[in-house]
């Protein structure tokens, strides 16, 4: 088979697309939406800096178990653009009934306070 006769393939600009060439290729696409409002990219900004508070603290199952929603919301935020209503009521719970701890950082209350506890 001579070059001439070789299948000839162009890809333009790619950016944001996902393809798969060949027989058996398998194409997958994971596109990250950042936070589509001030409210949710400020809860993002306190989620962080919560999380970074907590690594200051001695673990116990009641921090472990917060660091992990909000782990999960900072998740959503990054992929979603926003935290769906189910995730802001289960951390809604989790800082009450963290409150003893919590009330030592700030960070803490800014959560509470952009989640309208």
């Amino acid at each position: 088979m001579s070059t001439a006769d070789e299948p000839n393939v162009r890809i333009g600009d790619v950016s944001g697309s996902t393809f798969a060439i060949g027989s058996h290729a398998h194409a997958e696409s994971h596109h990250h939406a950042p936070p589509t409002h001030d409210a949710e990219r400020e809860l993002l900004q306190a989620v962080r800096e919560l999380r970074a508070d907590l690594a200051r603290l001695r673990s116990s199952e009641e921090i472990r178990e917060l660091d992990e929603a909000l782990a999960d919301t900072e998740n959503e935020i990054t992929r979603t653009g926003a935290a769906g209503e189910s995730r802001r009521q289960r951390l809604r719970e989790l800082l009450t009934d963290a409150q003893s701890v919590l009330s030592l950082l700030t960070s803490a209350g800014a959560v509470a306070g952009l989640l309208g506890l």
